[in-house]
Parts: structure tokens; sequence; C-alpha cells
């Protein structure tokens, strides 16, 4: 049964190599909202269908509605303690690494470096016809220009970084400018897969540590899971810090119910005295 105890947080991870494994849920307190933190209820939204968009240009439109409206508020976020506390513990020697399956880039903006994106970011847009990766406030600016009515519309920020916005059948959507192919955001979408290469450097970041860290995730979706699952099967220590009860807490020997800005600054400030 795993501990409750932060001592025993603090005991499991010193003087050990960090690999640290996050999920929404380290953003959040950044004011991103996640699908199965508090609040998931009342907002009663399901994420996109990676099939979904692919193959319904009306999806795709109101995708990119949504996406206008809210990207300049998503962009806008900034890092917080527990994004901070990881960087700082990365710098001084202590995490090996972070893998993570947040679409925002926050870590790389608080400092954090061995960086692998499990589910791409949402900064880029890629071409599903030619292969084209275009910067996500380029393609801002040309979606700009082809809607420029819809530029001080309003609407609540959701998980995807998009609107809960309805209404999106007079939206223009741009096309790829090397190829007028289509665009996608640079994410793995819900029933997508994650790139083979991007796994095996998980793993093998996996492999070079000591302990495992899981901090912000229920870890529900399997490409968080099973992470966790295969440090189970291999002896490695778990420490799960998460606001709420995970899929992984019968695995891991710690298991804090904390929020993750304050639970990882005081881990930091513990461990680097």
């Amino acid at each position: 049964m795993a501990t409750p105890s932060y001592d025993a947080l603090v005991e499991l991870v010193r003087d050990k190599r960090i690999v640290a494994l996050t999920g929404a849920g380290i953003s959040t307190e950044s004011g991103i909202p996640d699908y199965r933190g508090e609040g998931t209820a009342r907002r009663a939204r399901n994420p996109i269908q990676h099939a979904e968009f692919v193959g319904n240009e009306a999806t795709r439109q109101r995708y990119w509605a949504r996406s206008f409206v809210g990207w300049p508020r998503f962009n806008r976020a900034a890092p917080n303690d527990g994004h901070a506390a990881l960087a700082r513990l990365e710098r001084a020697g202590l995490v090996h690494g972070v893998i993570t399956q947040n679409v925002d880039r926050l870590h790389h903006r608080a400092g954090s470096v061995n960086v692998i994106e499990l589910h791409g970011a949402l900064q880029e847009a890629r071409c599903l016809d030619c292969g084209a990766i275009e910067d996500r406030d380029e393609l801002q600016t040309r979606l700009q220009q082809l809607n420029p009515t819809w530029t001080h519309r309003d609407a609540a920020l959701a998980p995807d970084g998009d609107a809960d916005l309805e209404n999106t059948s007079a939206f223009r959507v741009a096309t790829c400018s090397h190829c007028d192919g289509t665009l996608m955001p640079n994410v793995v979408f819900f029933g997508g897969s994650v790139p083979r290469q991007t796994v095996d450097a998980a793993w093998a970041m996996q492999a070079a540590a000591d302990v495992l860290l899981v901090a912000g995730s229920s870890l529900t979706v399997f490409s968080g899971f099973r992470f966790v699952r295969k440090a189970a099967q291999q002896k490695l220590p778990i420490a799960i810090v998460n606001l709420g009860q995970t899929r992984g807490d019968e695995l891991a020997n710690v298991c804090i119910e904390r929020s993750c800005g304050k639970c990882l600054s005081d881990l930091a400030s513990d461990l680097l005295v």
C-alpha cells in the first residue's frame, strides 16, 4: 500500500536520478483547464478525436475557429511553481528529464531542457499533406487576415487550448502556405498515435532514472500510464503527486494528494538544502 507521507516522498527521491512524468494537473495552476480535474463535470466536454479531425471538414473548421479565439490567452499562460521546481531540480542534476503529456510547452518556458513531449505542442501546426511545420503565432496572423471580424470574440478557455465557442460555420480555415494542404495542430489527438521515436526516447529516459515521479496526471490515458506500469514491472520506485486518485495509485510507493505547485516547490527546497 502506498504511503501518503510527504516525508516518505522526500526520502524516496533523495539522492536519486529522477524522471518526472507530468500531466494536465501541473498546468491547471497556470490557468489551463484539464479534462478530469476539479470542474470537469461542469464543463462536460469531450476531447477531439484524431479520425474526426482528419476526416471531417466541419470538425476542422470548428476546431480552428475555437483555437483562433482561445490561442491568445493559452499562449499567455505562464509557468507556475511546479514547472519552476522541476527546472530547478534539473539544473541541480537531480531531475534527469521530464516526460510530459502536456502540449503547452510550459516546462520549456520554465527552464527545463531535457523534455520529451509525448503529445506534441500546440505552438506548431503541421501540414497533413506535405509535412511542413508552421509556427502557431504565424498561423494566427494568417487566420486573423482571413477572419478580421473574429478578432475580438471572447469565450471561456478550454482544455485543448481553444475556446468554448459555438456557431463556427462562418470561420475561414487557413491552408498550408507551402502546398495548400490541410493543417493540423502538431499534437496527438485522442485516438492518434505517439510517434515511435518519441516513445523510444521516453523509454530510454526512464531507463536511465532511479525513480519515477508522476506530477499532475490521473494516468487515465494509456500513453502516460504505460510508464508507471513498466516502472512497477521493473521495480523502479514510483511517487505520485496529484489532486485526486489516479490509475497508478496501487502501483506507487508514495501517493501525495496535494497541488503540484506547492508540493514540488517544497520538494525542491528540501532536496536542495
